[in-house]
């Protein structure tokens, strides 16, 4: 989570980018966002860049003047200006530029993808992915392992994805998997997420203890959207554990109606 000035910071010049975005196409705006993920991992990877760049010391024009010499000529002018404009913000720590910097980067690509018309697509992609990585313990080590390298691990995913998922799929996931610190199917769960809220929509996590039907699902939703004020798109998980009834996870909110947790509620309230 950030702190208040780096709250600030990132919608700042989140704001600045979707405004410069809306004059490129499609292509561009997968471009730009795949040189800001390249831009965040440097500046993580190299501390005495991210000091100069985040180094609340110095002048903001001072630290906006690095990132313009060391990208100068490299990258596309809009990422370019996007890096010197958050330079020059207040950041309550050096670390919090580089995130921003991620997630001003997902999120342009993400818009290209809503600009195609294929966001559904690519939520839908990177929520499946998620589930699939999190049901196979012996994929999911070998994502996570940190004694293999970087691209290992990318070129581990790449095989298993790529020309079955959207290239906006494809890259937003190979991107997470090496650099997030999260667990790689959750790490592409919050990716989902942020698909999702891109849409306008929340992300109900649905684990159930049998299949839904497409009524009882249009229902759940329905109800969610009511609750959260806001679209619901449901992912659902079968759990038989729950012995009936569904567990609901909306961010932080947690909504147990599951048999399982009414049988748990039931022995606390015994004790």
């Amino acid at each position: 989570m950030y702190a208040a000035s780096s709250r600030e910071a990132l919608e700042g010049a989140r704001v600045e980018l979707e405004a410069a975005l809306r004059g490129v196409d499609a292509d561009a705006e997968i471009a730009i966002g795949t040189e800001l993920l390249s831009v965040a991992e440097t500046v993580a990877d190299n501390r005495a860049l991210r000091a100069a760049l985040a180094d609340s010391s110095a002048a903001p024009g001072s630290r906006a003047a690095v990132a313009e010499s060391v990208l100068a000529g490299k990258v596309h002018e809009i990422t370019r200006a996007t890096v010197a404009s958050a330079a020059a913000r207040s950041w309550s720590k050096d670390s919090d530029l580089s995130a921003a910097l991620q997630s001003l980067g997902r999120e342009a690509m993400l818009q290209s993808a809503k600009r195609q018309d294929k966001l559904d697509k690519v939520e839908a992609e990177l929520f499946r992915l998620g589930t699939i990585i999190k049901d196979s313990p012996e994929l999911e080590l070998a994502l996570s392992d940190r004694s293999r390298s970087g691209q290992d691990r990318a070129e581990l995913l790449t095989r298993l994805i790529t020309g079955k998922v959207e290239p906006v799929t494809e890259r937003l996931a190979v991107q997470a998997v090496v650099v997030d610190q999260l667990a790689p199917g959750d790490a592409i769960d919050q990716l989902s997420a942020l698909a999702a809220a891109t849409n306008g929509r929340k992300v109900a996590y649905v684990a159930s203890a049998g299949e839904l039907s497409a009524a009882q699902r249009t229902e759940l939703a329905e109800k969610l959207s009511r609750i959260f004020d806001a679209p619901v798109t449901l992912h659902v998980e079968i759990d038989p554990e729950l012995l009936g009834g569904v567990v609901v996870r909306v961010g932080d909110e947690r909504i147990d109606g599951s048999i399982a947790g009414k049988l748990a509620a039931l022995r606390r309230s015994l004790r």
